[in-house]
């Protein structure tokens, strides 16, 4: 599966591994100190849901957008695509 980065704020035509993704949100998730509880609380979303895009079976651009806003980092960041 893959993430056409297009789908977010227009950043580009490339597309991006759910499996990247799933890897960075994990990374920022711990880096901020939260386990996926915190962040489930924090985002609205249920721990399976932040479990499926951890694992890459899940790439919802409206559920990155509430984890990135949780996490308070950019989209860009979770996709790996900031300059």
């Amino acid at each position: 599966m893959s993430i056409a980065v297009n789908n977010f704020d227009n950043l580009g035509p490339d597309a991006v591994s759910a499996g990247t993704v799933a890897s960075r949100v994990k990374a920022y998730r711990e880096s901020a100190g939260y386990s996926i509880e915190d962040l489930a609380v924090t985002c609205g979303l249920a721990n399976s849901e932040i479990l499926a895009i951890e694992d890459g079976s899940d790439a919802d651009p409206a559920k990155l957008r509430r984890i990135a806003a949780a996490l308070q980092i950019s989209v860009s960041a979770l996709l790996g695509t900031e300059v």
